[in-house]
């Protein structure tokens, strides 16, 4: 179900409006980007999502709910409303660890991901460098971050290996394990772009975790395994500015001190690595 109303509403209006039985549970607490809380009726319960990101244009957001709309129920909530400012997805049912799941299981997730027909829209990473570059903290801008940045843009993104739809926020917390199997929530980074680019991305804990799942899902996809490697490395400079430039901007927003103590760390191991 889809609102065509232009102007955003408060949550109260929504509920008021559109979900009048419904009234506020609790927070979500899955994924660092905030912007939701869960709504219940009963025992029946819904995902209410906010488009938090001010700088973010609404397109984004209505992406989002796009992506969610297309995306099977083997994969993801289902998308059941929106509004301007607003969607709301089902709610799963399920356990979320902090961990990640182990490499075949995620690879198997992935891949059925990768099956599916691409959304429509390509993920470019070099605007959104530079995004996060010109709003963040003036005062957080180094010659360091500036130079790196500027070489990225020189060298241009890898040529992508497969193209493929793309969840690009994949870590434990994004992950439910339901009584159907492994879900991927929190989907506004979704779209476009090389499946490297996308295990170069999740979340791993070491370089032996990250080989173990590029050899599950290299296995599954009949992908050489040294070739599919190789390519993840050359989205690895492109994934760790992102990750903290990503932290800046969201230190930017919303002054909340585990993003800067998490950019802070990432840029430690940038330059630690050249």
């Amino acid at each position: 179900m889809r609102s065509n109303n232009n102007n955003p509403l408060t949550r109260d209006e929504i509920l008021s409006r559109y979900f009048p039985q419904y009234r506020p549970a609790v927070a979500a607490s899955q994924g660092l980007s905030g912007g939701s809380c869960i709504i219940a009726h009963d025992t029946h319960r819904v995902v209410l999502r906010r488009h938090h990101d001010p700088d973010a244009p609404p397109a984004h957001f209505l992406r989002h709910y796009r992506a969610l709309s297309q995306l099977p129920a083997s994969l993801a909530p289902r998308a059941l409303f929106y509004t301007p400012g607003w969607m709301a997805v089902e709610y799963l049912h399920g356990v979320v660890n902090s961990a990640l799941p182990d490499a075949d299981e995620l690879a198997a997730l992935l891949y059925h991901l990768h099956q599916q027909p691409r959304f429509g829209w390509r993920i470019a990473l070099s605007p959104l460098l530079a995004q996060y570059w010109s709003c963040c903290d003036p005062a957080r801008r180094t010659p360091f971050w500036l130079r790196r940045l500027k070489q990225l843009q020189k060298n241009g993104e890898p040529r992508p290996l497969r193209l493929a739809p793309l969840h690009m926020d994949v870590h434990g917390d994004n992950i439910v394990l339901t009584s159907a199997g492994l879900r991927l929530i929190d989907w506004e980074y979704a779209g476009d772009g090389d499946i490297a680019l996308e295990l170069a991305a999740v979340w791993v804990e070491n370089e032996r975790q990250h080989r173990h799942l590029a050899n599950a899902y290299a296995a599954r996809a009949r992908i050489d395994a040294r070739q599919l490697w190789r390519q993840i490395r050359l989205w690895h400079p492109w994934v760790i500015m992102l990750k903290a430039g990503w932290f800046e901007y969201r230190w930017r927003q919303t002054d909340e001190q585990q993003f800067i103590r998490l950019a802070d760390e990432t840029w430690r191991q940038l330059r630690m690595k050249g």
